[in-house]
């Protein structure tokens, strides 16, 4: 899929396994402003590689089953693409990756993300550069029904718990940067790194046994 235009308002609907939106070499591509692009996906071992180019985007994407795969970049190359992206993202199942990053050289003025994921083994890479970026993380998994992790770039997961590194760039204005994480479930690990000028916040609540985190924050 190759889009140039704007208020595009995309709707894609997959019931099954294996199937794949997008490539590592050839992905979709949606250039245009105030975008909205929803994705939900029921099955296993599907596939998503896109690259949004565009000023404001909102996404809302479900996925239901294991082994799926999501490689989400709103990137900016020019300094006016990625200024405002709204992204929900839902997942209940085991051993899935979610590979997201926005914006380009600090580029995002406003971002807001908001990951719910219920399952094992699952692997959440994400990387924002921008300003006032609003990031909420919520993790439920059980001691261990999968039967091996999820690998993501150089994050590996177990299997019984998750993987959540969430790195935010940036001067943050007067609303600064926000992540919220509340994970229920144990043997999981998390990295949280806020770099930027003031207001950088994390707000975080674990239940659960051999929980590993790691916060750095710097201006």
């Amino acid at each position: 899929i190759e889009q140039v235009g704007d208020t595009l308002d995309l709707d894609i609907t997959q019931d099954g396994q294996d199937n794949v939106i997008g490539t590592s070499t050839t992905d979709v591509h949606l250039d245009g402003d105030t975008m909205t692009f929803a994705i939900t996906q029921t099955g296993s071992r599907n596939t998503i590689a896109a690259d949004i180019q565009g000023n404001t985007y909102t996404g809302t994407w479900a996925f239901t089953g294991d082994s799926n795969a999501v490689d989400l970049s709103c990137d900016s190359t020019t300094g006016t693409n990625c200024e405002n992206i709204t992204l929900n993202i839902t997942t209940t199942g085991d051993s899935n990756t979610f590979d997201f990053n926005v914006g380009d050289v600090s580029d995002a003025d406003g971002s807001t993300i908001s990951f719910t994921v219920t399952g094992d083994g699952n692997v959440i890479e994400s990387d924002v550069d921008g300003k006032s970026a609003d990031i909420t993380v919520s993790v439920n998994n059980s001691a261990s029904t999968a039967s091996g992790g999820a690998t993501s770039g150089l994050l590996t997961s177990s299997g019984a718990g998750n993987v959540i590194d969430l790195n935010v760039d940036g001067d943050g204005d007067s609303a600064g940067h926000k992540i919220n994480l509340d994970v229920t479930g144990g043997g999981s690990s998390y990295t949280i790194t806020q770099s930027g000028i003031y207001d950088n916040t994390v707000d975080a609540d674990f239940s659960g046994d051999n929980q590993d985190v790691d916060i750095t924050q710097s201006d």
